[in-house]
């Protein structure tokens, strides 16, 4: 029981230092309310070929978190090397040791902030998506010709068939909900 109260302790004071000091280009917060299934949105840094993307994660914390590491996927389809077409992701910190680099002293902030690097720079070299690997290493025009028009039509705001007018308002509904919803969340620590 102890230890189940620490990880909510743990989950809560997170979630409070990402709606305060969220790093850049990156949102998380609480699906309904359930503290165990967050959601994040991580924009395209600009220069590569997901910039202006919004990108939507799922992120289920395990019951043993932090000891264990959280689960998170793509939930917005993204044409990249390291990331296969359910969204899993390949990237070290997401699995334990001795195959991984997960510790305790990691957070989500920090995974979220991870996921965001490895868009702009992917690992070729461990790849889950062997073709688009291939397509990075030796033909990295193309994959970003890819990479870009994936990114188009599946993370662009008008991928989900809004008007410039109503993109604007639904970006400024979303950016006062997400604060509202990690309020409510702060207000019951």
């Amino acid at each position: 029981m102890q230890s189940k109260m620490q990880r909510v302790s743990r989950l809560k004071r997170e979630l409070q230092l990402l709606n305060k000091e969220p790093p850049p280009g990156v949102t998380c917060w609480q699906n309904e309310s359930n503290m165990d299934d967050l959601r994040a949105q991580i924009i395209g840094g600009s220069g590569s070929p997901y910039e202006g993307g919004i990108f939507n994660l799922e992120i289920i914390v395990p019951e043993r978190y932090p000891f264990e590491p959280p689960k998170i996927r793509f939930l917005t389809p993204i044409y990249h090397p390291n990331i296969d077409s359910a969204g899993r992701i390949c990237l070290d910190i997401l699995k334990l040791p001795p195959k991984g680099a997960w510790r305790p002293a990691l957070n989500i902030s920090t995974v979220l902030t991870s996921i965001q690097l490895l868009m702009s720079e992917p690992n070729p070299d461990d790849p889950l998506m062997a073709d688009i690997s291939s397509e990075f290493k030796y033909n990295r025009a193309v994959f970003f010709s890819n990479a870009r028009k994936w990114t188009e039509k599946h993370a662009m705001p008008q991928a989900q068939g809004l008007n410039k007018e109503s993109q604007e308002t639904t970006h400024k509904r979303k950016s006062a909900e997400i604060p509202e919803e990690a309020k409510k969340f702060a207000r019951e620590t």
